[in-house]
């Protein structure tokens, strides 16, 4: 029986292209691995969580300011962030076939490191009932366990029985898909692997001319941090907000969009006075789970996730992150959503070291000058929009009956409502495409159907999540009334067909938290 977590990222995937809301990257060549492209109504769905992120962070606070920094920077930037030396995950390759994954996932993950297999029938090669899992609890347990699992697989290439290995045999077991163990490949070493994407800017490809495409948007914030200051005269507290593209050189990208080498940002970096940091720490945490409560995601789907002291950034006071539950595996599993770092005073500090400059801050009414801190909410963009996608899916009722719907908030909908005729006769497609042309200059995202039955368009309308729509029938061109049906409830009412755009605009209104 095929797991129900399993089959809705399946369902979703399937009706993400098929609707044009998400697609293989380069598909027609083969894809690129970690890649993905947004169609027609996934572009605006990504661009409606984008605006729903800095309505919330950047217009409904009047101490945070926008900001677009370059993608490519000076390497220097990077030198000074320790990007350059420090942002690096351990990579371990399978020898006998190359394959490559993160050996700090394969051991944070799952903790099994090898199955005991017990002997395989030599009749129809299947596992014996007496197989059971071993953990491994440290790294003493985990070295002995790749040495025995090296061991086993010299001698089981050379052989065709594993039970004349004794009376036990050994299987690497890879808790993130990335590693086949039924090729009998070791393991190497790990070794660090830069995740930073190099290129060369200007004619010479030399290493005087090697820059970097940003693993993240906060350090062009930092280095502005002066210049914003300046143009605004803000004061201390207050915040510097961006969105745009980062790249990291992933080297498992995995999970439709959820880890990708090329993806969306929204970040904001608040300064504060030292002192004052893990009050607002707090507030900020708070803020943005709500956020996503706001926005439609349940509840329990969410949860905080705090990082002990020993597994901190370099740069970190303390983080926490909210995470999703997301249905990529038959266990549960809770993927990071939004990191909210205490990042204390270290970017202002070691930029002001490397570049010369000093970047404090002169407090009038103390009169000190002092480098503030900074909280950091880093949300992802593409997996904020894979979580919306994901909450939103759902399937109701049986057979017949049975309906696909997208509940996504209506400030989030790629499409705000559509307007249908309910014949192609008696004047109702006129009236629809004049009434569709007002939607459109009041700037509400609409579509107008014409074709199939309204029972085949009601139910293409709730695939993608279109909160409304608006049927042009009989009582429209007699009495000048037009009925709209909600997505949800699937109730109907009546509404003037002159008052129908103000109708729809005020309750995307009242939707907005």
């Amino acid at each position: 029986m095929a797991d129900p977590r399993q089959e809705k990222i399946a369902l979703l995937t399937s009706l993400a292209k098929r609707r044009g809301f998400i697609y293989q990257s380069s598909e027609i060549y083969g894809g690129l691995r970690g890649c993905w492209d947004y169609g027609p109504l996934g572009a605006l769905l990504k661009m409606n969580v984008k605006s729903a992120w800095w309505r919330s962070v950047v217009t409904k606070h009047g101490n945070v300011y926008g900001h677009d920094s370059s993608i490519i920077m000076h390497p220097k930037v990077w030198e000074a962030s320790g990007h350059l030396s420090g942002f690096c995950d351990p990579l371990v390759e399978c020898l006998l076939s190359g394959s490559r994954f993160r050996q700090d996932q394969l051991e944070a993950e799952s903790g099994t490191v090898f199955e005991y297999c017990g002997a395989k029938s030599t009749v129809n090669d299947k596992r014996s009932d007496d197989s059971y899992k071993v953990l491994a609890k440290n790294k003493g347990e985990y070295d002995k366990a790749k040495k025995t699992a090296r061991e086993f697989y010299s001698v089981k290439r050379g052989i065709e029985k594993p039970e004349l290995l004794g009376e036990k045999s050994y299987e690497i077991k890879d808790s993130v898909g990335e590693f086949n163990p039924e090729n009998g490949g070791q393991l190497s070493e790990a070794r660090n692997f830069n995740l930073m994407l190099k290129t060369f800017l200007g004619p010479a490809e030399d290493s005087a001319a090697t820059v970097y495409l940003r693993p993240e948007t906060a350090q062009g914030i930092f280095v502005n941090f002066d210049n914003v200051r300046q143009a605004t005269r803000a004061k201390i507290p207050f915040g510097i907000a961006q969105t745009g593209k980062s790249f990291r050189n992933e080297i498992t990208p995995k999970n439709f969009t959820f880890r990708t080498r090329e993806f969306e940002q929204m970040e904001l970096e608040f300064f504060c006075k030292p002192g004052t940091d893990e009050e607002w720490h707090e507030k900020w945490k708070n803020e943005r789970m709500q956020w996503y409560i706001d926005y439609g995601i349940k509840k329990e789907n969410l949860r905080f996730y705090e990082h002990p002291k020993e597994k901190l950034a370099h740069y970190a006071k303390s983080c926490s992150d909210i995470e999703y539950l997301f249905p990529f595996k038959a266990q549960p599993e809770w993927g990071e959503l939004e990191g909210i770092a205490n990042r204390t005073d270290f970017d202002l500090k070691t930029h002001g070291e490397f570049s010369g400059k000093i970047l404090s801050y002169f407090d009038e009414e103390t009169k000190e000058h002092y480098i503030p801190y900074v909280i950091e909410p880093s949300a992802g963009g593409d997996r904020a929009t894979l979580a919306f996608l994901l909450d939103a899916y759902a399937e109701e009722g049986e057979g017949d009956e049975k309906r696909v719907l997208l509940k996504l908030h209506p400030c989030l909908a790629p499409v705000k409502v559509a307007v249908l005729p309910l014949v192609k006769k008696e004047g109702m497609p006129e009236i629809a495409e004049k009434l569709y042309a007002e939607f459109l200059d009041e700037d509400v995202n609409a579509q107008i159907d014409i074709n199939a039955s309204i029972g085949k368009r009601y139910a293409r309308q709730d695939e993608i999540g279109t909160p409304w729509c608006i049927t042009i029938d009989g009582d429209t061109v007699e009495s000048g009334t037009v009925t709209v049906r909600d997505r949800d409830t699937k109730e109907q009412e009546k509404v003037a067909l002159n008052e129908a755009v103000d109708y729809i605009s005020k309750k995307l209104r009242k939707s907005r938290p």
